[in-house]
């Protein structure tokens, strides 16, 4: 017996994204219902193997009792009838799932009855027939009828029970692609808040070396400010890049800054070439290092060093922003006016990407200045290519 209904009556599915380790490599997806792709042929599967097994089951039993023509003919016929009564149930079932929920349950019970009845009757005239009795026995009918009710009522229970399965499955797929988009919408957010931030200060040291008829060094700000803004027009705003792309990013901003602070801004790249290739979100570290530059640099007339430092272990990468500025004492409890981002939004950033597996923590040196501290999990930077 084939429990499914037709393909007009099944909820539309969809194959889920392929799964992805934390070490960049593809993992096969668990995906329970390859077969429920294409819903006519698996119905007619089922059918075919579900009604087969029915004879194979009853036909057994038939012969048990003695192989004859009077034995194996009402068997064949027993499944053929019952073959083509779930036909005309799954079209039935489908129909009255467009009603309203009380009617449908009655029209079901009802349906079923009626089945259940017809189906007893065409067996028990086909009994009567085979072996040349004259009349319908009551008896025999009585039996049947219990039979094929538990028959059809099995069938009936089979196809709800695949119908709900599926619904429900649907509905989890819906809500996973829901929050995935609702997750990228966040994190896009996120990532262009950064933009007009970064700008605005920027736009301010220009406007202040205008000011000052340095018009050599704004253009040279403004020349290095559009290859910045380029790059972070060109990705994604929920894009990952590399480790290696977000330093030469890094080193890409702090020429720009450079021609604010001059020898006052000593910046320092430690980067482990195991972890070039780990990925991480985009324009992550930029804030930190600006943040770095205006409690670190900005307020001592001899300046600061900021260190970046990326370190790989085991299956996670350690990255580290530092200075060696005043401290934390500093540096105000919650942000400025002037910036609006900085700690909190890295921190939702990472919580968007990798949910408790990314980290950030800060602390003051023990030789001075302040550092952040983030972990997050290794990516390779060509995890599409390794799945292809």
């Amino acid at each position: 017996m084939a429990p499914l209904p037709a393909s007009a009556h099944l909820p539309a599915t969809t194959p889920p994204p392929a799964a992805v380790s934390l070490s960049g490599r593809a993992v096969a997806p668990l995906n329970v219902r390859p077969f429920f792709e294409n819903k006519a042929r698996a119905f007619w599967a089922l059918q075919a193997v579900g009604w087969s097994g029915y004879l194979v089951l009853h036909g057994v039993s038939a012969i048990s009792s003695g192989v004859s023509l009077q034995t194996a003919i009402p068997v064949v016929i027993n499944t053929i009838v019952g073959y083509c009564i779930t036909l005309l149930l799954s079209t039935l079932y489908g129909s009255y799932r467009r009603l309203p929920r009380v009617a449908g349950v009655l029209l079901t019970i009802a349906t079923l009855s009626i089945a259940t009845l017809l189906y007893a009757v065409l067996d028990a005239f086909a009994f009567s027939f085979i072996r040349m009795v004259p009349s319908i026995n009551l008896p025999a009918v009585l039996v049947y009828l219990f039979l094929d009710f538990t028959v059809l009522a099995g069938w009936s229970a089979l196809y709800f029970g695949i119908n709900f399965f599926l619904i429900v499955e649907a509905q989890m797929d819906q809500m996973q692609h829901l929050t995935t988009q609702a997750s990228s919408a966040q994190l896009a957010m996120l990532r262009y808040q950064l933009n007009p931030h970064f700008l605005f200060n920027t736009l301010n040291s220009i406007s202040t070396l205008v000011l000052l008829k340095q018009t050599e060094r704004a253009n040279a700000m403004l020349s290095r400010l559009s290859s910045f803004l380029r790059y972070t027009l060109a990705n994604e705003p929920t894009a990952h890049v590399t480790v290696a792309q977000e330093v030469e990013t890094l080193k890409l901003y702090l020429e720009i800054e450079k021609m604010r602070f001059e020898d006052r801004l000593r910046p320092e790249f430690d980067i482990d070439p195991r972890a070039e290739r780990a990925r991480l979100p985009s324009l992550l570290l930029q804030p930190l290092v600006e943040n770095a530059i205006k409690y670190a640099v900005t307020p001592q007339e001899e300046g600061a060093e900021i260190c970046i430092r990326v370190r790989l272990t085991g299956e996670t990468v350690q990255i580290e922003v530092a200075d060696t500025g005043p401290g934390p004492k500093e540096r105000p409890a919650a942000p400025s006016l002037s910036t609006g981002v900085g700690l909190t939004n890295i921190r939702e950033r990472l919580t968007q990407a990798y949910g408790p597996e990314g980290r950030l923590d800060t602390r003051a040196r023990p030789t001075g200045g302040f550092s952040v501290e983030i972990e997050i999990p290794y990516q390779l930077d060509d995890v599409k290519r390794e799945f292809a």
